[in-house]
């Protein structure tokens, strides 16, 4: 009994630790606030940041990344969650405007309604623009499975990953709520999915 309590608490926060390693790879995390000139901490052709889930926080993340110098371009993309408005994507360039980015340094994905179409539409931005290097913000959860979808569609761009540290649905106690186990399960059932669906 007495081992069976002290093996079965360390399983549990390996699998916390294990799963949290996984979901959020983060290719900028022994960087500083700026680029440094040396791999992987250099600038990039593009930040480009996906809604859902906590877009505001997703949207200072990128916009935070251009401020410090990270890329003189920054790519939104999203369609509306209500279809009567403007789309994710234009609102986080009206957020991004009043934060003190330039409008024309701001390229936009108006139609993606999922993480495969936020990766599919973007190529055609990175392949009009000359794009082959971009930083890719969205939540530590999503970021494994937005990963693998643009790597798949992206094959002459280097995608490097950067999550947003913490946000309304993740944060490093992301296990202390039944609503960080949905969110990790929820990822890892679909990154399942999608590794089963690249081998057929």
């Amino acid at each position: 009994m007495i081992r069976f309590l002290i093996i079965f608490p360390l399983t549990i926060a390996a699998a916390i630790i294990a799963m949290s390693m996984y979901l959020q790879p983060d290719d900028l995390s022994g960087c500083g606030i700026t680029p440094s000139g040396n791999p992987p901490c250099v600038p990039v052709d593009a930040i480009v940041a996906v809604s859902g889930g906590d877009t505001n926080a997703r949207t200072d993340e990128a916009i935070r990344l251009f401020q410090n110098g990270w890329s003189k371009t920054l790519i939104f993309s999203g369609a509306a969650q209500d279809k009567s408005g403007p789309s994710n994507a234009a609102a986080m360039r009206s957020h991004a405007v009043a934060a003190g980015v330039p409008r024309s340094a701001i390229y936009l994905d108006e139609t993606a309604e999922t993480t495969k179409q936020n990766a599919e539409n973007t190529q055609t931005i990175f392949a009009s623009r000359g794009i082959k290097s971009v930083i890719l913000v969205t939540s530590g959860y999503h970021q494994r499975r937005a990963s693998l979808e643009f790597n798949k569609r992206a094959d002459s761009v280097k995608i490097m990953n950067h999550p947003v540290s913490a946000d309304q649905d993740w944060s490093l106690w992301w296990w202390i709520n039944p609503r960080g186990w949905t969110l990790a399960t929820t990822e890892l059932f679909k990154i399942i999915v999608f590794n089963f669906e690249a081998s057929r």
